[in-house]
């Protein structure tokens, strides 16, 4: 991984998304080098928040998840975020030509994978798994996010400023749709065992 990237792609957005475009990475180099290392950020720290630190809801104790139900939670978020990135990467590569675009799958999958670095690294939040907390730090993250993806399709895609907003608006509404979607699975994988376990 290139922490240089990365600095670069969250400091200097226009020029960091021509540094990733300039790297040409495959989908397999994408996912080992930083898909796979970035996305274990957030279910590593919410292992250790959830299960050692805790949170507290109004003035009531501290509630904590057992070690098992946070091991269960964080290895399926984990695999969960790693097929997120890959639908939305597919999704992308098939509305390209709606846009004029005819880019690779492997340049769908980097615009799709670096415009996730911010709630990547927001993960960290969750080592004090905090609601306010999570939510203060994941707000901006979210639209940080949301930033990159605007000013990155147009570079990744090669597509013009107006084609460019219309398919990032087009790319986020999916990606709602696809954020409503994982809740859904995750609250249905509780049904089968992985729900949460609390302790006090």
């Amino acid at each position: 991984m290139k922490i240089s990237l990365i600095i670069n792609l969250i400091l200097h957005p226009s020029a960091g998304w021509e540094a990733v475009k300039a790297e040409a990475l495959s989908v397999k180099e994408c996912y080992a080098r930083y898909v796979i290392p970035l996305a274990l950020i957030a279910p590593v720290a919410s292992y250790v928040g959830t299960s050692t630190v805790g949170w507290r809801v109004g003035a009531g104790d501290v509630v904590r998840l057992t070690t098992d139900s946070a091991l269960k939670i964080s290895v399926l978020t984990f695999f969960a975020m790693l097929v997120v990135v890959y639908i939305l990467a597919r999704t992308i590569h098939w509305m390209a030509r709606t846009y004029d675009s005819d880019k690779s799958l492997q340049e769908c999958f980097s615009l799709a994978a670096f415009t996730a670095v911010p709630l990547f690294l927001v993960g960290l939040a969750m080592l004090y798994p905090m609601p306010w907390f999570v939510y203060f730090l994941g707000l901006p993250a979210l639209g940080y996010s949301v930033a990159l993806l605007y000013t990155g399709v147009p570079i990744m895609m090669e597509v013009n400023k107006e084609q460019g907003f219309l398919f990032s608006s087009a790319i986020l509404a999916l990606g709602l749709v696809a954020l409503v979607g994982l809740i859904v699975v995750t609250v249905s994988f509780w049904g089968f065992g992985a729900g949460p376990d609390f302790r006090t």
